[in-house]
């Protein structure tokens, strides 16, 4: 498999989902091959990840749900010797086995479908991102701005706004960025600053993102707002109470959140 078609097969893994079979699902299943191949219920609880009670419980279940016995076990030590599957066990888990294959190459059916959709993959790719930081802005890449130590990236959001992010050159380099890529600016709600309109104090912050407040959530020590931007997006900023006090922080009111360049963090999103 080339390196080609190996990114091809990950990046195409959108759908997925589990196999059920009249309530019968691949754990079940996988209990009963597990059963067949080593003859003893103990082993094959091993095999599953089960205890050996857990294995029986299972059985005991399948064997009292289905119209014939799916496994049978002759008289044996406490661990259950001389266990095997009925002719109907065997039916059930061949019927199973080949329900499989087809739910697979279904499933690769529609993935393929999918990747041949860029607009698509690239709403998935954005919803698959996870972070531990509590914004995350998506855009891309208009102007590089490179100097001596660093360079200054620019990125427009979806509602025009623009983001400017400082990264040291080796970054640049490694990320191979370039204009026109897509990206996403991950802020930390603590770098953030809220004004409003009102305020008229002077920052020396790069980024000043105007928005309306459509949530506060507060505690005993801080409040968390959550600001609306033009483009849909939204911001969350954690300021004291003191602070939402002194600016009378409200749901509605126009405010503007501030952050420096150098408190983004870029990632560039895979190729499609």
């Amino acid at each position: 498999m080339t390196d080609s078609s190996k990114r091809k097969t990950i990046s195409t893994a959108w759908v997925d989902g589990e196999l059920r079979l009249a309530g019968l699902d691949s754990r079940m299943i996988g209990l009963l091959r597990a059963i067949d191949q080593s003859g003893s219920i103990n082993q094959a609880a091993k095999q599953v990840g089960l205890s050996y009670k857990g294995a029986w419980q299972i059985i005991e279940r399948a064997n009292n749900g289905s119209p014939k016995t799916l496994v049978s076990t002759a008289t044996g030590g406490s661990k259950g010797g001389g266990t095997c599957l009925t002719e109907a066990g065997r039916s059930l888990l061949a019927l199973f086995t080949d329900l499989e294959q087809q739910h697979r190459q279904f499933l690769e059916q529609l993935n393929r479908s999918l990747a041949d959709d860029t607009n698509t993959v690239l709403l998935l790719q954005r919803l698959v991102v996870k972070t531990s930081a509590r914004n995350q802005l998506f855009g891309s890449i208009v102007a590089i701005h490179a100097g001596a130590v660093s360079a200054e990236i620019v990125v427009r959001l979806k509602g025009g706004d623009q983001v400017i992010t400082s990264v040291t050159l080796a970054s640049l380099n490694e990320l191979g960025l370039q204009i026109g890529a897509d990206a996403v600016l991950l802020i930390n709600s603590a770098d953030i600053t809220l004004l409003t309109d009102a305020d008229s104090n002077c920052f020396s912050a790069r980024n000043r993102l105007s928005g309306s407040v459509i949530r506060v959530l507060q505690d005993e020590v801080n409040a968390e707002v959550i600001v609306l931007l033009p483009g849909g997006e939204t911001l969350v900023a954690m300021i004291t109470q003191q602070s939402a006090q002194n600016l009378a922080i409200m749901t509605g009111m126009p405010v503007s959140a501030m952050f420096k360049s150098n408190a983004t963090v870029l990632g560039v999103m895979p190729p499609l």
